[in-house]
């Protein structure tokens, strides 16, 4: 059979028309992906793709179809940027006339902290008019001058009352009330609250005032909005806007530290003005910054409306505050604490000692007991405590949760009164500082968190520093030393109470040495101690100690809890590593 010849020029055709298609589809396709991600003005369709000229062919080329434009539209206008976060103008200008400019002046002698006139070099040629300008500011020593600060506030009444931080007014003679349209107006101290940080005053305006009032800080969350009402640096009203960064911050102010934290700049001039939510309540009184220099650097806090608002309310009715009072000593629940009683994390406030005379003096409350909740709120940590009973009302009955011998129990407390608890100091029970300031005792920041420091009584006398001072003190015949946890115990008794101090009030066992480098060493047990209970059982001999601990190895424990007693009898208690 002879073979089929195909002609060279129709081949070619053929090939020519196929690249040709080829070409259209994926030029076409290359289009599209280019066009997609660009930007056009909204309503102003893309530029369709250019379309290649094909190679004749018997058969016409067909179009992209057109749908496809419509399609290309949607991304495009999703794409294109607003105008921004939303406006808080109209939020601002309702809410600047409610906040004013305080000014104060103190009057302070010109001779305080002044040294003597420097004089120039004999033979300066400046030396005439130098002594000369000397020996004039010498003769004006004795005399007054006026000290000017500025602050913000911010108005809660109409009728005139308005709100600041202490630090603004503390201390002045004269304050002044700048508002916004320009008046200004005399004002007095109406009552202060050191603790908080915060004051009323008040002004007699001749018409209504422009105020704001309390929003509840409880429901706001860490990423909502605020807005910054004040007078940095003395400019006037300014407004600056942010987020709440944190909440309960602890910047060791005071007793009730539970700051709001704001990124909001708040500056020199700032404190005492209102932070605001986004419906223009207040939920938060604008008192310290963090700043290397002075000026923002995104740290702000604020005190919380939730603790203000109840402050405020008793300076105005009362002109003081009227804060609960537990009378109790407390302490933190640290993790080997929590080990110890059983507890499956550290949470809670340990009761290391209670208040003679004070309201739980009745026995509701115990020392070793770990309050959980106060009147149906939960008692994170040990200062949340604190602040919860100050805030409670003087004379109402609260359920407090306490956990005791590893149960959870409910016990009726009546609350004192803060101020009663000067009695108790009086009566040589309370903290030796004075400080009943907390509606708690909490406890001395010094080495090991004692609960307090030895009192200077009769009864009180120093205790030993080394081991060293007291060997050979104690009579053989007191009992035979034993050693437990790297403590030499011994009972307590005569020879025992004089050679370390003991008041005859304090019962238990005494350590007469501590090992160095022992697990109680770093506890901070010493020579003089005297351990009362371990974990919650009195103890009355080493031997009782030491079976004790045994049997907290056997079930498992890792740390066994001491309540430790001073040469006066303060307690403290201690979990001791048994490992």
């Amino acid at each position: 059979m002879a073979p089929t010849i195909r002609s060279p020029f129709r081949r070619t055709l053929a090939l020519m028309a196929s690249a040709a298609i080829l070409a259209q589809a994926g030029v076409s396709g290359i289009a599209y992906a280019q066009t997609a991600p660009e930007t056009t003005a909204p309503g102003v369709t893309a530029p369709a793709p250019a379309t290649p000229t094909p190679t004749p062919t018997p058969t016409p080329t067909p179009t992209p179809p057109a749908p496809a434009a419509p399609q290309q539209t949607a991304p495009i206008q999703a794409a294109v940027p607003n105008t921004g976060p939303a406006s808080v103008a109209d939020l601002a200008e309702g809410l600047l006339d409610a906040v004013v400019n305080i000014s104060t002046s103190q009057k302070v002698k010109d001779d305080e902290g002044a040294g003597p006139a420097p004089r120039a070099p004999d033979g300066s040629p400046f030396q005439e008019f130098f002594n000369d300008f000397f020996n004039k500011q010498q003769g004006n020593k004795g005399g007054n001058h006026n000290v000017s600060s500025l602050g913000s506030g911010f108005v809660i009444d109409p009728a005139g009352y308005i709100v600041t931080n202490n630090h603004v007014i503390e201390g002045a003679d004269d304050i002044e009330i700048n508002f916004a349209n320009g008046s200004k107006l005399k004002a007095k101290l109406i009552g202060t609250d050191t603790k908080t940080d915060l004051s009323v005053l008040k002004v007699e305006p001749k018409t209504p005032l422009k105020s704001v009032k309390f929003g509840d800080s409880s429901t706001m969350r860490i990423g909502d909005w605020v807005m910054a009402i004040g007078n940095p640096f003395g400019f006037g009203g300014s407004v600056t806007v942010g987020i709440i960064s944190g909440r309960g911050r602890n910047i060791n102010a005071g007793p009730y530290d539970n700051f709001i934290q704001t990124d909001a700049a708040i500056n020199k001039g700032n404190s005492g003005g209102p932070l605001f939510n986004m419906k223009g309540e207040v939920i938060g009184i604008n008192t310290a910054i963090i700043s290397p220099s002075g000026g923002s650097i995104g740290i702000g806090f604020s005190v919380p409306s939730e603790l203000a608002s109840g402050v405020v309310d008793q300076l105005r009715e009362y002109g003081e505050t009227r804060r609960g009072w537990l009378g109790v000593r407390i302490q933190p629940v640290t993790d080997d604490i929590a080990d110890s009683l059983g507890l499956d994390t550290a949470k809670g406030a340990l009761v290391a000692g209670v208040i003679k005379g004070g309201p739980v003096d009745d026995g509701s409350i115990k020392a070793g007991d770990v309050i959980l909740k106060f009147d149906g709120k939960t008692v994170s940590e040990m200062r949340d405590l604190p602040r919860v009973v100050a805030e409670s009302t003087v004379g109402k009955e609260v359920d407090v949760v306490v956990l005791r011998d590893g149960k959870e129990q409910t016990v009726k407390v009546k609350l004192g009164r803060l101020e009663d608890s000067d009695q108790a100091a009086a009566s040589g029970d309370a903290v030796p500082d004075g400080s009943q300031d907390d509606g708690v005792i909490t406890p001395d920041p010094g080495e090991n968190n004692d609960m307090d420091q030895p009192d200077t009584g009769d009864q009180a006398k120093p205790a030993p520093d080394t081991p060293d001072q007291h060997k050979g003190q104690v009579s053989p015949d007191a009992a035979t030393p034993k050693n437990v946890l790297g403590l030499s115990l011994s009972l307590l008794s005569a020879e025992t109470r004089k050679a370390f101090g003991i008041a005859e009030s304090v019962d238990g066992v005494v350590v007469t040495e501590v090992t160095p480098g022992s697990a109680s060493a770093e506890k901070g047990l010493k020579p003089g101690d005297v351990i009362v209970e371990v974990a919650q059982e009195f103890m009355k001999s080493p031997d009782a100690i030491a079976a004790k601990v045994q049997a907290l190895k056997q079930e498992g424990r890792r740390n066994a809890q001491l309540m430790i007693a001073s040469a006066n009898g303060d307690l403290r208690f201690v979990a001791v590593p048994m490992e």
